[in-house]
């Protein structure tokens, strides 16, 4: 039960090495995740710094609509980064993806090169005084519009999925993870906003992106903020009960 192993071009000489650390991935490289659901490890291939995902093993039935009928998380993850980078929108640079078959899928890995970045944007949500933090949220807010006017409607556009590496002159770049889930499609004013959902913005957040996003839009501050906090609350409202309903079948 060997790979299958799909290189970008521009790491076609490495493919040897990154063959050799997937197979003994247990072994290769650190980890900087170690979860239930996913595994993920930090290596060097050819003076290159990687990050592997390793996603968690689907279930027989899973296995089964992943070799037939779905691409794998971790092949989406590759063709969608392609995408994106082609799109003007930053990610880590894809290099790789690996699966692994029996009768349905069972291991599948996606290889990337590692971003040294300075923040991701939960340090934005739980600080409120970070330095210049204003000029980041209207950056972002800058960065989702050209999102958006390319087409994208990232599934998981959420805190821990955008990282943020500071440059020079009050400036800001933003890379995009955990891209299994996207479409590529035309989005109206409503769905661009219902794709800010999840970012667990406060009010005032909400109030600096919906004036950076309606000024590039050409469109009403009123409107665009009216939208962004209705499904900012909804879905803020609806993920702090599911907690406390567990809280409270754990009592």
């Amino acid at each position: 039960m060997s790979f299958t192993l799909k290189i970008h071009p521009t790491f076609a000489s490495s493919e040897k090495d990154i063959a050799s650390f997937l197979e003994d991935f247990e072994h290769s490289g650190e980890y900087l995740t170690k979860g239930d659901r996913n595994v993920i490890k930090k290596g060097v291939i050819n003076g290159v710094t990687i990050t592997v995902k390793k996603f968690k093993t689907p279930n027989f039935f899973q296995g089964i609509v992943y070799k037939y009928l779905r691409q794998s998380k971790a092949k989406r993850s590759f063709e969608y980064a392609i995408k994106l980078i082609e799109s003007g929108i930053k990610t880590p640079f894809p290099i790789a993806f690996a699966e692994r078959f029996n009768r349905g899928l069972k291991e599948s890995f996606y290889v990337s090169e590692f971003v040294d970045y300075d923040l991701d944007f939960r340090v934005l949500n739980h600080t409120p005084l970070y330095p210049n933090r204003d000029e980041i949220l209207t950056q972002f807010a800058s960065f989702t519009f050209k999102l958006h006017q390319n087409n994208i409607n990232f599934l998981d556009h959420s805190p821990g999925n955008t990282l943020i590496k500071i440059l020079e002159n009050n400036t800001y770049d933003f890379y995009l993870i955990d891209l299994n889930r996207m479409r590529f499609e035309h989005m109206s004013l409503k769905k661009r906003m219902h794709n800010f959902r999840r970012m667990w913005l406060s009010k005032k957040m909400v109030r600096i992106m919906a004036t950076q996003y309606a000024l590039l839009y050409n469109v009403p501050f009123a409107k665009v903020h009216a939208l962004m906090l209705s499904y900012s609350k909804e879905f803020q409202g609806k993920a702090n009960k599911r907690k406390l309903r567990k809280a409270k079948r754990k009592l």
